[in-house]
């Protein structure tokens, strides 16, 4: 399937990924981060069930400290 990432369209392996997959196989640890999906924040306590389809577009925003 195919996804766009932060703009970036990706082809995903596999048809029924859930966030928290997509996430960790991207590197992504979820620390200080917020997902978007079609512009909807989605709650990390919903990233386990949350099912990725083909074509969804994914806003994934790290907070960062520095001044």
């Amino acid at each position: 399937m195919d996804v766009d990432i932060n703009g970036r369209r990706m082809h995903i392996d596999g048809d029924h990924k859930t966030l928290a997959e997509l996430l960790e196989g991207e590197g992504f640890t979820g620390i200080g981060q917020a997902v978007a999906v079609n512009n909807c924040v989605v709650p990390r306590a919903e990233w386990t069930n949350f099912k990725i389809t083909d074509g969804m577009k994914l806003t994934i925003i790290r907070a960062v400290c520095g001044g």
